[in-house]
């Protein structure tokens, strides 16, 4: 089964209440995190250009208006990168998505270049999809209060992936009731989201984003986390040791036109 018809099969069945949603409380929003793989300079100007003039302007006119298009801080030449964040109330919201695009005549229009690319002029080499739901301690996406020109912003995107499902679900047990997300917020992080990967190529996974103004003060500030005695206190406790196998980290930086 392809990956995007389970996604939208995963999505039914979650709101026809085939499979849980978690425990109850505030609703927890998904996340759909999209990475375009580029070879090119050109393929890159022609999927920003669909990004800003028609695929935003189309999401927006859908009731979803706080979308992230971000670029790696330094381009990797090899495989030049893409992210968009889009974030839903619903799952129902994600699985309606690509009806309502297919029938928005403006977006099919405007983005007529890169929907109706031939197989030999393909605008990007591969696309990636992530699928998430929000933690239960920062159920909805938070827009960053940041002050600096969106030139000088770093977006810090993090995937920490567990040795086995239960180590996994002991780590998001640390963001949740550990407060890990509190010591975040206490110093300052500007999170954007965390979120448990439902589908993706890394699993058993979690990813959260955080912001600055500047890559100074993402230093400054991880600093000040490694040095934080409520960190230290969280960190020391035995049940939660052992529970990250692997972690990447990406410094990305907003388009002009993100929401973000």
């Amino acid at each position: 089964m392809r990956t995007s018809t389970w996604l939208l099969l995963f999505c039914c069945m979650l709101s026809a209440g085939l499979v849980m949603a978690g425990d109850k409380g505030p609703a927890r929003q998904f996340y759909q995190i999209k990475i375009y793989h580029l070879k090119t300079a050109g393929q890159e100007q022609r999927v920003t250009g669909y990004l800003k003039d028609a695929y935003l302007p189309a999401l927006h006119r859908a009731g979803i208006k706080q979308v992230g298009v971000f670029k790696p801080v330094t381009q990797d030449t090899a495989d030049l990168r893409v992210y968009v964040l889009i974030p839903f109330r619903t799952a129902d919201q994600f699985a309606k998505l690509e009806s309502q695009l297919a029938a928005d005549k403006t977006y099919l229009e405007a983005g007529k270049d890169y929907l109706d690319a031939q197989y030999t002029n393909v605008p990007f080499a591969r696309l990636e999809s992530i699928l998430l739901q929000a933690f239960e301690g920062m159920p909805a996406m938070a827009m960053p209060q940041l002050t600096s020109p969106k030139s000088d912003r770093v977006y810090e995107l993090r995937s920490y992936e567990g040795p086995t499902e239960k180590y996994f679900r002991n780590k998001v047990d640390m963001f949740n009731k550990g407060d890990e997300i509190g010591i975040f917020k206490k110093l300052g992080f500007n999170a954007v989201f965390y979120g448990e990967v439902i589908a993706g190529s890394h699993m058993p996974n979690l990813m959260y984003m955080t912001s600055f103004n500047n890559n100074a003060e993402r230093e400054a500030h991880w600093k000040a986390f490694g040095a934080d005695p409520d960190w230290k206190k969280l960190s020391a406790i035995e049940s939660y040791k052992n529970n990250v196998s692997h972690i990447d980290k990406f410094l990305l930086k907003p388009e002009a036109f993100s929401d973000l």
